[in-house]
């Protein structure tokens, strides 16, 4: 069974093109990065996040996480939903859900990290937002959907794997 060292692409990964990025090249621990590029937000018809502020979080196998400053999402639109999880690097994160001006209630939508640990304190109470679940977009380009259902990374050209969630990828 392959091991992952962080040291070097593994031979099974894609090979960028220019302008892509592998996510075998993506560090473990994960690292932050401060993306400038426009990510826009909706449910339906209604914007609920439009950021030129972003924060990725890239992470050895996985997709960029957006994550998107408070100021820039509609918190009004936003009412906190049950459940909570823990991420080994970022701490204890809470969800949401969005309710639009129509009433539409978009359930589970989103997460933050009101508390995180001090390597990801920069993105305390910031929200990022599961693509597979309302329209998320960064330049015009809508977002694709982490494969596996529970993890949150952000698909686009850009981003090659294989990467965390594909059937047969449970040992990474």
């Amino acid at each position: 069974m392959w091991q992952y060292t962080g040291k070097q692409r593994p031979e099974f990964a894609d090979q960028p093109e220019p302008g892509q990025q592998s996510v075998w090249d993506y560090p473990r621990p994960p690292a932050l990065a401060i993306d400038s590029r426009r990510v826009v937000v909706r449910a339906g018809n209604q914007i609920i996040a439009d950021t030129q502020r972003a924060c990725r979080v890239l992470e050895t196998a996985s997709p960029p996480t957006f994550y998107l400053p408070p100021v820039d999402v509609a918190m009004d639109l936003l009412r906190p939903a049950t459940g909570a999880s823990l991420c080994e690097w970022k701490g204890r994160a809470g969800y949401w859900s969005v309710i639009t001006t129509d009433g539409s209630d978009y359930s589970k939508v989103a997460w933050s990290y009101p508390h995180p640990t001090p390597a990801f304190a920069q993105i305390a109470g910031w929200i990022s937002f599961y693509p597979g679940r309302i329209h998320c977009e960064v330049d015009g380009e809508r977002v694709r959907p982490q494969p596996g259902g529970f993890y949150g990374g952000w698909l686009t050209e850009e981003v090659i794997g294989p990467v965390k969630g594909t059937p047969g990828s449970g040992h990474w």
